[in-house]
């Protein structure tokens, strides 16, 4: 049991390295509207990977008989991402005298907590992932349910914390944030947000076209 939630930990680890439109968002929010924010953020984060845990644990097969999934999800995320990153290269701040000799302006924790849901929940590179370690386990023979369990609390819990650390230490850069730069902060993670964005909509294109080609070809057998 310690062996599988040892390797769920080494898993969570590397997929905390990853770098990609949650970590901007994390950096982001959390030096724009602090740590307990971040965290209902990163909660957000959590449940959409719960989800899609299981979801592809007792689905997996499902998924890949259904390769337009990944299509319409890319295209979908892809307006999510490409809307968030809009409206946060338009974002205002609210100059106050405090430490930084800025305050921003915060959001709801409940727009947190949709943004973290929605930024991970739309990217099917995440689905990808947790659909490839639902395959990962299936083929582990001697990983009985509690190891199984183990593996995947090892995996999100690990996520988490990181995402909370990721948090915590953004969090002490605001002493040292001026209104210029989080306006150019603001800026840098939108069009980080909108990169990725167009880049799911060239992976769903792609995608789209592979499956088209492949349909053409099974019908040209046909005759």
């Amino acid at each position: 049991m310690i062996q599988a939630l040892l390797e769920g930990v080494s898993m969570g680890l590397i997929l905390s390295a990853m770098i990609g439109p949650v970590f901007f968002t994390l950096v982001q929010n959390s030096i724009a509207a602090g740590f307990r924010n971040t965290a209902v953020l990163a909660t957000g984060i959590f449940l959409s990977d719960l989800i899609y845990v299981v979801i592809t644990y007792f689905s997996v097969s499902a998924f890949a008989q259904n390769p337009y999934f990944e299509v319409f999800l890319g295209y979908g995320g892809a307006l999510v991402l490409i809307g968030f990153g809009v409206s946060t290269f338009f974002k205002k701040t609210v100059q106050r005298p405090n430490s930084a000799g800025i305050d921003m302006i915060k959001p709801k924790k409940m727009s947190a907590f949709f943004k973290g849901f929605s930024i991970n929940g739309v990217n099917p590179f995440v689905l990808l992932f947790w659909i490839s370690i639902a395959g990962l386990v299936s083929l582990k023979d001697e990983f009985t349910s509690v190891d199984v369990f183990l593996y995947y609390v090892g995996i999100l819990l690990t996520v988490f914390l990181i995402d909370l650390l990721k948090a915590f230490v953004a969090k002490q850069l605001k002493p040292f944030v001026t209104p210029k730069f989080m306006v150019n902060m603001n800026r840098v993670v939108a069009v980080v947000l909108i990169f990725f964005g167009v880049r799911l909509i060239l992976f769903a294109y792609e995608k789209h076209q592979a499956l088209k080609e492949v349909t053409m070809a099974l019908d040209g057998l046909k005759f």
